[in-house]
């Protein structure tokens, strides 16, 4: 079962890359919402549910294989943080990209409550702050969106 939670949590091994592993992981998320951007909002929801409450299980199970809190090749947190950044927006290629922009920087800056999400135990401190950050995102796209319809 570790086998299985490490690969979730690093997402195939995209966590693994020598440079932003957390940039690679968003990178994912965004491949993975192309993949699904066309599916009723209720489905992006329930895959949303599903990518975090695997994540908070795989991501639990890393952080005791890497002998960390929050490992650097943990980056299934990063998946869940794109995907609701993105949610329900029908982000083109650039709409897509202002996401994915938006995202890093609110997971780096971790606006409050973030911050102290991520002092939650386990999986739930990994996976909780990204979350929060896709929240913030996911406003901040749609008000750039309204205010920059090109993007679209």
């Amino acid at each position: 079962m570790t086998k299985l939670a490490v690969f979730l949590a690093t997402a195939g091994g995209a966590g693994y890359a020598p440079v932003a592993p957390g940039t690679a992981g968003s990178a994912v998320g965004v491949l993975l919402y192309f993949l699904v951007r066309d599916w009723p909002l209720l489905w992006l929801v329930g895959l949303i549910a599903v990518v975090t409450a695997a994540g908070t299980w795989a991501s639990n199970r890393a952080a005791v294989h890497f002998g960390r809190e929050d490992p650097g090749p943990v980056v299934i947190d990063e998946i869940a943080g794109q995907l609701v950044t993105l949610a329900g927006s029908g982000a083109g290629l650039g709409a897509a990209v202002a996401g994915f922009l938006l995202f890093r920087v609110l997971d780096i800056v971790k606006p409050w409550p973030a911050r102290q999400l991520e002092s939650l135990p386990g999986g739930f401190g990994i996976m909780a702050d990204d979350l929060m950050a896709g929240a913030y995102g996911n406003i901040l796209l749609f008000a750039l969106l309204h205010v920059a319809s090109w993007l679209s």
